[in-house]
């Protein structure tokens, strides 16, 4: 247990150190070869004209001091153009599908409104359906209520003369 707990701790030990050797290493290269070149070569020998910039810390590796990095106003007007070119695009291409969605919107409700008027028809057909049944219901009892009557005005004048119900005169 205790050799397996030293070769993990190896392990770990020799993963951090490449890892710090991945991220240190090229900075720290590229900083020793300028460097380098520096000693080795006279500065009035040098192709390339020195940098005229204020640079406030020349270990700075990751970074580029404001005054080295000028502009080139053609470079920024050819971005700009390039920039508002591709803003334009972006915005005919949302225009196209804002019209696309608002024709398929306005297709819907069209399909929509010709429902709601083939629902509303057969709305109207059944109510018409249900007046002419509750008018004959009420034509119905009417005539049941009239023929009610007829029947008891019969009924009265046959137990007057003598008719008895449950007897059968043949």
């Amino acid at each position: 247990m205790a050799v397996r707990s030293g070769v993990l701790k190896a392990a770990v030990g020799i993963i951090a150190f490449c890892l710090a050797a991945y991220i240190v290493g090229p900075p720290l290269y590229w900083h020793l070869v300028e460097q380098g070149l520096a000693a080795f070569s006279p500065s009035s020998s040098s192709s390339c004209p020195s940098c005229i910039c204020d640079c406030v810390d020349p270990l700075q590796l990751l970074s580029v001091p404001q005054d080295c990095a000028k502009h080139d106003p053609e470079e920024s007007l050819d971005t700009q153009k390039n920039f508002v070119e591709l803003l334009s695009e972006e915005l005919k291409l949302r225009g196209a599908e804002a019209s696309k969605k608002h024709h398929q919107a306005d297709t819907a409700l069209l399909e929509a409104k010709k429902m709601t008027s083939q629902y509303q028809k057969e709305a109207d057909k059944c109510n018409s359906g249900m007046e002419t049944c509750e008018e004959a219901r009420e034509k119905a009892e009417a005539a049941l209520l009239a023929q009610k009557q007829l029947t008891a005005k019969w009924v009265l004048r046959a137990s007057q003369r003598g008719w008895k119900e449950g007897l059968i005169n043949h």
